[in-house]
């Protein structure tokens, strides 16, 4: 599938939640935004309906977006229980061996990555370099700065 979204069944959760709530409170937020700015009376100097209009659609673009994604999810088999090596799915422990730094990430796909919460693409550098890789490996990661030397110390679900 060419324009599959990977996700775990959490993500799907978040995504599924995040358009349920664009359709509903969203949408009536914007109405109600739009119908407040029509009061203000002249439309062609009114720009607090242009701004209402422009974050319109934005709106309709988010929810698009993720009906698009929703409808060519394939889930992120989570119950298998191999965590030989690191695949899209798992929590991979690694130690940056030029910095000492010890890092936790969970390796899913790209919609539902957040470096934030520690959630890396597969499809990042540092996804792409763990992948298919063991514990006690060191794989080299092409960063900006440079190839950088990541042991893994631990795979986990």
């Amino acid at each position: 599938m060419a324009n599959e979204t990977k996700l775990t069944l959490a993500g799907l959760k978040e995504l599924q939640a995040e358009l349920e709530n664009l359709k509903t409170v969203g949408r009536k937020e914007m109405a109600e935004k739009i119908k407040v700015a029509l009061s203000f009376g002249d439309l062609s100097e009114n720009s607090e309906y242009d701004e209402a209009k422009s974050e319109q659609g934005k709106l309709e673009a988010r929810i698009n977006e993720l009906e698009n994604m929703l409808n060519n999810v394939v889930l992120i088999d989570e119950d298998d229980n191999n965590t030989a090596i690191v695949r899209t799915g798992l929590t991979v422990k690694v130690k940056d061996q030029d910095m000492g730094d010890v890092m936790t990430f969970r390796i899913v796909g790209p919609a539902q990555a957040d470096p934030d919460k520690g959630y890396i693409s597969e499809e990042s550098p540092v996804g792409r370099a763990l992948i298919g890789h063991a514990q006690g490996e060191t794989v080299m990661v092409e960063a900006p700065a440079g190839s950088l030397p990541f042991e893994i110390l631990e795979i986990t679900k």
